[in-house]
C-alpha cells in the first residue's frame, strides 16, 4: 500500500498529462473530477502487447458516476472501503465525502495518484492507495466492510477475477457494489459468486446522462 503523496501529484500529473476537468453531481453536490482530456493519446502499444493493457483508468465512465452517487448517499460512518480498478478516483472521491475509510485501488500508479488527487481537491483528504493486480492477489491483505468497482467486467476473463477479487478483500458481513452497463465478463462473474462464497442479493438499474448520452447502469449488490 502507498503511502499518501501529500499534494505532489498534482505538480507532477500536470507535467505529464493534457489535463481537464470535469464537474459531475453527486447526491446534489458537485464534484470536480481532473482526469487526461485525451485518453486515446496514451494508448502504449508496448504496454498493450506486454499484457493487454489499455487506458480504460483516464476516462470518466458512466458505471462510475452511478456508482458514485449510490455510495455518495450512503453513511460511512469511518467504514473500510476499497474501490477495485479505482480509474481516475470519481466513486473514491464520493465515498470519501460520505466519510468512508477509503482506500483506492488499481492496476496502474497514474490511476492511484489522480485518485489521490481527486479526493484532496473535492473533500481535502486523500484515499489511502494500493497498487492491485487481480490476476496476483497478494497473500495476505485487510478485509474491507464495503467492496466497490465500477465498470470491471469489460472482458470475459475478468468475470472470477472480480469475484475471487471481492471475495478475497470483503470482510464477513460486508458489502459490494458494482457498477456495469452490461459487459460481456458480467455473466462470468454471476457464475463465479457462488463458488468463492458470496451472493448477489439485488440489482437496481439507473439511468446516468453523461457526455451528452443517456446510459443504462445496473448496479449488483453483493454479500457473503
Amino acid at each position: 500500500m502507498t503511502a499518501p503523496a501529500q499534494g505532489d501529484d498534482a505538480a507532477d500529473l500536470r507535467a505529464r498529462f493534457d489535463l481537464t476537468t470535469s464537474t459531475v453531481e453527486v447526491d446534489g453536490e458537485p464534484l470536480l473530477i481532473t482526469h487526461p482530456r485525451n485518453v486515446e493519446a496514451l494508448i502504449d502499444e508496448e504496454a498493450f502487447n506486454r499484457d493487454e493493457r489499455l487506458p480504460y483508468w483516464a476516462d470518466i465512465w458512466p458505471s462510475s458516476l452511478a456508482l458514485a452517487r449510490l455510495v455518495g448517499g450512503l453513511a460511512g460512518n469511518g467504514r473500510a472501503l476499497l474501490e477495485l480498478g479505482c480509474g481516475v478516483g470519481l466513486a473514491s472521491a464520493a465515498a470519501l465525502r460520505a466519510g468512508f475509510d477509503v482506500t483506492a485501488s488499481d492496476y496502474y500508479d497514474d490511476a492511484l495518484a489522480f485518485a489521490r488527487l481527486n479526493g484532496l481537491a473535492n473533500t481535502g483528504r486523500e484515499p489511502r492507495t494500493m497498487m492491485l493486480d487481480w490476476r496476483h492477489l497478494p497473500g495476505a491483505i485487510r478485509a474491507f466492510q464495503m467492496v466497490i468497482a465500477a465498470d470491471v467486467l469489460y472482458e470475459r476473463p475478468l468475470g472470477g477475477l472480480v469475484a475471487t477479487a471481492i471475495a478475497t478483500t470483503l470482510a464477513e458481513g460486508g458489502r459490494a457494489l458494482v457498477a456495469d452497463p452490461g459487459r460481456v465478463g458480467s455473466h462470468a462473474f454471476f457464475d463465479a459468486l457462488r463458488d468463492v462464497g458470496l451472493r448477489h442479493v439485488g440489482a437496481t438499474t439507473v439511468m446516468v446522462h453523461l457526455n451528452g448520452h443517456d446510459h443504462s447502469i445496473t448496479l449488483h449488490d453483493v454479500t457473503r
